[in-house]
């Protein structure tokens, strides 16, 4: 369903020993922005009941039933550009993307 690049992996285990606590991400969408959608990773100390899980090999990654349907595919890499750094979505289901690269459209 979602992969992860070996450098997001890296990143995401060592965001997890900074907090000092978590078992791993939740990756899900909310409404926003010039196209309608826009990714949403933030850290979790625990799994949701109602959450699918992914299983990988040093945190989990939760996603919510409702935004699952949005993230079949999903790739996630961590990328350095410049002074830039972040978290970047690979999407097969993307339609469209805004010009500033802040939303998406399925």
């Amino acid at each position: 369903m979602i992969t992860v690049t070996n450098t997001a992996s890296k990143k995401i285990q060592a965001n997890l020993v900074k907090r000092g606590k978590g078992v791993g991400i939740r990756v899900g969408v909310r409404t926003t922005g010039c196209s309608g959608l826009a990714y949403v990773l933030e850290y979790i100390d625990k799994v949701n009941s109602d959450d699918i899980t992914i299983d990988m090999k040093d945190f989990v990654i939760a996603v919510d039933s409702k935004s699952s349907v949005y993230l079949e595919g999903l790739g996630i890499d961590y990328v350095r550009q410049g002074l830039n750094e972040g978290f970047e979505f690979t999407n097969p289901n993307e339609k469209d993307r805004c010009g500033c690269g802040e939303s998406f459209r399925i």
